[in-house]
């Protein structure tokens, strides 16, 4: 972030593909072309962690920080490094295009992976790329692989009501568990292998384009994860292994009750003493996979809300310190010159601003919430930006511009839209209107969605938070990617600079 620059904000789920969901295949590559073509120097991503239909598919709620979601593993890939034949594609499914049918998927590339490991399976122990692999990251895909395996041996159920010995990881119960599942092991090892061989491919040849990889990282972890069994003592777990607290946000003007999420808490005087080595590792990891990153709830490193397990609601929980500035020193001590861009989203107390100007980290400004009343001061509003940060049309989490327009802004915003641009805006118009004005906002870096390049309405935006289904399911359609969008792209993206 030293000089302007803009991208794109479009997940892997979302590019086409003719096996159901977005992948590390040729429309990958193609997507990055465009990226170079259109002069953009940033593909932004979601997290890149295993999702799971128990969890609605969401990439922020994961069985581990570390491991890779492997439905996004080419199956196009697969047959060209050797390990399936075309003929192990069919029978192939016929997918829906534009949405991703995450039952039908699983089902299709779990039995394309099954043939892979079989059929390659006796190769492992001599394969000097595998066998490195598992030695460099033993120190999460040991613990990933067992975890994983017991938990599908024992019909999914979660870590905190498995057998005490096996619930506690006491290592007898450990080892005689690692020999019982060894080929369920090396499977989900042989899974892992593929999906970082292949992202890495990819993330190279993003390199070769001069088009950078922007990563997200959320805050928190799923209790149910590899993570929390294997590191319990960093998590503010009881001594049967269950959360004392878990994480949340306070009531606001978006929700009377506030926001329960679930997760465990962090015992961060335990991480501190550990000189938070699995934060370390943590980023260490999300660092091979992206150029820069965004800390997903930035506030809640520097002070966060934890509500005592067992409620209903979040109104009953309470503030509690992270020690942020130790954190951060740590992690910049570690990481030299490392770009972190914090998600200051939601209502941001005077400590947290000052965290992140002591160590010079961007901000988001989110321009569909600019047009509010206040407009004159607001914060998002582009001639309130600053160079140090991230201008967003929207994000993962909002309504489409088009639908933000056309659902959620009133006459007297659209009003104050119009008059701040200059003219009369319209719902066909507004999406280009807006990506205007992050193009030629101050903000060093630019993001825009692609359903807002794309002028898309409500029903194609990506998530829609506190609803139970039908998100993160949006695709792209090869055809949408038009001549006219490119060019209109790329002129932009040169007029303001930043190409």
């Amino acid at each position: 972030m030293k000089k302007r620059g803009s991208g794109i904000l479009l997940h892997i789920t979302s590019l086409p593909s003719v096996y159901g969901v977005g992948d590390f295949g040729p429309e990958a590559y193609r997507f990055a072309d465009f990226l170079a073509e259109t002069r953009q120097g940033f593909w932004q991503i979601l997290p890149l962690t295993l999702t799971s239909t128990a969890y609605g598919n969401s990439p922020y709620s994961s069985f581990s920080a570390f491991a890779g979601n492997h439905l996004l593993i080419s199956p196009e890939r697969m047959v060209k490094d050797g390990l399936l034949s075309e003929s192990d594609l069919q029978p192939l499914p016929e997918f829906p295009g534009e949405r991703v049918d995450y039952n039908g998927v699983t089902k299709y590339k779990e039995r394309l992976f099954r043939t892979a490991y079989k059929k390659n399976k006796d190769k492992l122990l001599g394969h000097h790329d595998f066998q490195k692999f598992c030695v460099e990251n033993s120190h999460w895909l040991d613990d990933y692989s067992l975890f994983i395996s017991i938990k599908n041996h024992l019909k999914g159920v979660d870590w905190g009501r498995w057998p005490e010995d096996l619930r506690d990881k006491k290592e007898g119960a450990v080892r005689e568990w690692t020999e019982k599942m060894y080929d369920g092991l090396a499977y989900e090892k042989f899974l892992q292998y593929i999906f970082f061989s292949q992202w890495c491919a990819l993330k190279n040849y993003c390199d070769s384009k001069n088009v950078k990889i922007f990563g997200d990282i959320p805050i928190y972890v799923n209790y149910d994860s590899a993570d929390v069994w294997t590191n319990a003592e960093i998590f503010n777990l009881d001594k049967e292994k269950k959360p004392v607290f878990v994480a949340g946000v306070p009531p606001d003007y978006f929700s009377a009750t506030g926001q329960l999420w679930g997760h465990p808490v962090y015992r961060w005087d335990v991480l501190k003493k550990t000189k938070y080595a699995w934060w370390i590792r943590r980023i260490e990891q999300n660092l091979k996979l992206f150029h820069i990153f965004r800390l997903d709830h930035f506030r809640g490193f520097v002070g966060f809300w934890e509500v005592p397990a067992g409620e209903k609601t979040a109104i009953n929980g309470k503030w509690a310190q992270a020690p942020a500035e130790d954190f951060f020193n740590a992690v910049l001590k570690h990481f030299r010159g490392v770009s972190v861009i914090a998600e200051d989203l939601g209502i941001i107390t005077p400590d947290v601003k000052e965290v992140m100007k002591k160590f010079g980290f961007p901000g988001m400004k989110v321009l569909v919430f600019a047009f509010g009343a206040e407009l004159p001061t607001n914060p998002y509003a582009p001639h309130n930006h600053v160079k140090n940060c991230v201008v967003y049309t929207g994000t993962h989490d909002n309504n489409t511009i088009r639908g933000w327009f056309k659902k959620e802004l009133d006459n007297e915003g659209r009003k104050r839209l119009s008059d701040y641009i200059g003219h009369e805006v319209s719902e066909k118009s507004v999406h280009w209107e807006i990506i205007r004005l992050a193009m030629m906002s101050v903000a060093d870096m630019a993001i825009i969605p692609m359903q807002d390049l794309l002028g898309l309405g409500e029903k194609d935006r990506m998530n829609l938070p506190a609803s139970p289904s039908g998100n993160w399911e949006w695709r792209l359609m090869p055809e949408q990617l038009t001549p006219s969008i490119i060019k209109k792209l790329s002129d932009m993206t040169g007029i303001y600079g930043r190409g």
